[in-house]
């Protein structure tokens, strides 16, 4: 997003053929570099997903979530060095309760988390360009549907992160 809250780009890396953290690092750093420069050349902030810093059950071991913090930490310094700002990180829960998304918990009938933030995300961006990526199912039971992509609750997320840096650090209201 720009500073007046204009997409820019809501896109992923595919990283999954890449097997190091290192090698993964220099994939974001040559995709960031490379939509920077096709969209103008400057940065003047940088925001990121704060890392997770409490285990719930079901959800990541504490390898994951130690591997996923080393990789935000990498990726902050590289932009850091590339841009020459500062990385903000910003809670998750922080970010959704200051662009005014409310989760309804499982046990008061709501659909998981990943479900609601997509489908919010959505509905902030109707009425622009963008669409998911999807991919139709060529086999099984749900062969022919097409669903979105795993990466879209990454992408929904990321999309938050950005809206509430414009709403906590720039002003721009919700």
């Amino acid at each position: 997003m720009d500073n007046n809250g204009s997409i820019i780009d809501i896109d992923y890396i595919d990283l999954k053929k890449l097997s190091t953290l290192w090698e993964k690092a220099d994939a974001v750093a040559s995709a960031v570099n490379d939509l920077v420069a096709g969209n103008g050349g400057h940065v003047d902030a940088v925001f990121v997903e704060e890392n997770l810093q409490v285990f719930r059950r079901g959800l990541s071991s504490a390898r994951t979530l130690m591997t996923l913090a080393k990789f935000n930490g990498i990726i902050c310094y590289v932009m850091r060095q590339n841009f020459n700002v500062d990385p903000v990180s910003i809670n998750v829960n922080e970010a959704r309760k200051s662009v005014g998304l409310k989760i309804i918990s499982k046990k008061n009938g709501g659909a998981p988390t990943k479900e609601q933030v997509i489908q919010w995300t959505t509905a902030e961006l109707s009425g622009t360009k963008f669409s998911w990526p999807t991919k139709t199912l060529k086999s099984g039971p749900r062969q022919g549907q097409t669903i979105l992509l795993p990466e879209c609750a990454d992408m929904a997320d990321a999309y938050v992160v950005c809206r509430a840096a414009l709403v906590l650090y720039t002003g721009h209201g919700v």
